[in-house]
Order: structure tokens, then sequence, then C-alpha cells
């Protein structure tokens, strides 16, 4: 097993905490983790990709062991969040990479690429959506606060910062219970309920509208550069349908799409099976 480093640097004045495996001079690879979790989603990721890649797993701010911004000072949308992580990789001297986009990692993955097009080798979405058919009807009362962001609206949306709803996520749609291990569960609960993060969490719910708008952008990126590209997806997400692993193929028809039998948090029971796929898609492209 590749030894995993704990490492923090400063981007744009919020310290970023991020894991890394592998030799620098392999290839790179970027993984974006999602909402509520934090880089320790890829804890049994790294060491397979690691043998092999150079691969960082920064949590992005206010995620994890990463720095929070003050909100007085900091909106939290996603364009800014994707320039603290834009100027994590410069700083790193990450200048070619693949990148892993899953849940939340997917719109800053994806501004990420349309903003450095010569340095995507690839993408690997992981239940990471950019199409509209992807969206299930859990996505009902957040997409009524992106139009009537009344208080009412708001709180309504509170319950998704719940300790049971986190459960929700990582066991929905999991046919085998044992193969969730609590550390996740537990851990994205800590963080999601230190003072002023379910604030911070509300307004980036608010702020996903901005992704869906720039769905059309993404997909002309993706028309335009055709990276190649590997979707991962457990079919049984709650929240981002198989539809939007299909819809990949309208922009990119060379695309590989993998189902696997397993909700939202993959990464937890079928790390081995998709970190083989990854490892068989990243041999295509360096």
């Amino acid at each position: 097993m590749n030894a995993i480093h704990y490492r923090k640097v400063a981007a744009l004045g919020t310290e970023i905490f991020y894991r890394e495996a592998g030799e620098r001079h392999n290839p790179h690879i970027l993984l974006l983790h999602g909402y509520p979790s934090s880089s320790f989603m890829f804890r049994n990721l790294l060491p397979i990709l690691g043998k092999d890649y150079h691969v960082i797993a920064p949590d992005l701010p206010a995620f994890g062991f990463s720095g929070v911004p003050d909100p007085a000072s900091f909106a939290y949308t996603f364009e800014n969040i994707t320039a603290v992580i834009q100027h994590f990789i410069d700083l790193l001297q990450i200048e070619r990479f693949a990148v892993y986009i899953f849940d939340y990692g997917a719109p800053i993955g994806l501004r990420l690429a349309m903003a450095n097009p010569g340095r995507i080798t690839g993408i690997i979405s992981q239940n990471g959506n950019a199409y509209e058919e992807g969206l299930s009807e859990g996505w009902n009362p957040i997409q009524k606060y992106w139009y009537d962001p009344s208080e009412a609206n708001r709180d309504e949306l509170r319950k998704f910062m719940t300790a049971e709803f986190t459960a929700y996520q990582y066991r929905e749609g999991v046919s085998d219970q044992t193969l969730i291990s609590p550390d996740g569960i537990e851990l994205d609960q800590y963080f999601l309920d230190r003072p002023g993060n379910m604030e911070i969490q509300l307004d980036l719910l608010k702020d996903y509208v901005s992704n869906v708008r720039l769905y059309p952008s993404f997909h002309r990126y993706l028309n335009q550069y055709q990276p190649p590209f590997l979707a991962v997806w457990g079919d049984k997400d709650p929240y981002f349908l198989p539809a939007g692993a299909k819809a990949y193929k309208k922009d990119l028809p060379n695309a590989t799409i993998k189902f696997f039998d397993t909700g939202h948090f993959a990464l937890e029971t079928h790390a081995d099976e998709i970190g083989k796929e990854i490892l068989l898609f990243m041999e295509t492209i360096t």
C-alpha cells in the first residue's frame, strides 16, 4: 500500500487540507469530493491509484479539515470555491491532470475544465451530474428555494443537514448495509454540526442553480474538446439518476459508462471495482 500524505496550503487566503498519494513525476489525478463529504471519501481509492499516479484530494473550503472563510467576506458560491481550487492546483504546479468529479465536485471540476481545457487529460464522473435529466425529484424542495428564496423555503432545507439525512445519503440504494462504514457518516455530520456551517450549506444549496444554468456551457465544452470520459455511477443514487450518466453520451459519443449496484457514495461499497475501471481508463489517456 502506498503512503498517503496529509498536507495544507493557503489558497486565496484559505487553508486547504489535502491528501496526496503517489510520486509527483507520475500523471496527475485531482479528486473532488461532494456534499456533505470531504477527501476522507477517497481513503480507499487513494492507495489503488497512488501506485501508478500522483493523486491529490483537497477538502473544499468549509468542508473537512480545510479552513472556513468568513461569510462576511467570502460569498459561498460555486464560482468562488472554484477560484480557490484553481489557485490550489496552480500553487501545486499541477499542469496537466485528469479530474474525478462527484456531486458538488462536478460543477467545480467542469468549471476548472472550461477554464483550463489544455490541462485536462480526462474526466472521471462518479455520480457527478451535468444534465437536467440526471436530477431526481429529491431536488424539488431545493429547486423551490432557487425560485422562491423565502425564509420558509430556506428553513425547509435544514432537514438536509440532520444526522438522519446524512445517514440516508450513505445508505439509500445499498443492498448490503454491512458495507457502509459509520466513519464517513459520523465525520460528515461532525463538520456539518460546526457553528455557522448550516447557513454556509444553505447558501451553497441556493447557489446550486448557478450550476444548472451553466449546463449548456458545460455541454459546449464537452462537445468542443471531447475530453476522454469515464462515468462510474451508483445506479441507486436517490439524487443523481442513471439518466444523468447516459446523457453525457449526447456530447461525448465515445464516453465509457459503467453502472454499479449501489447508491450515492459508490466508493463506500465499490472502491475496488471503481478503482479498476479508473486504472483501465487512465491507461488509455496517459
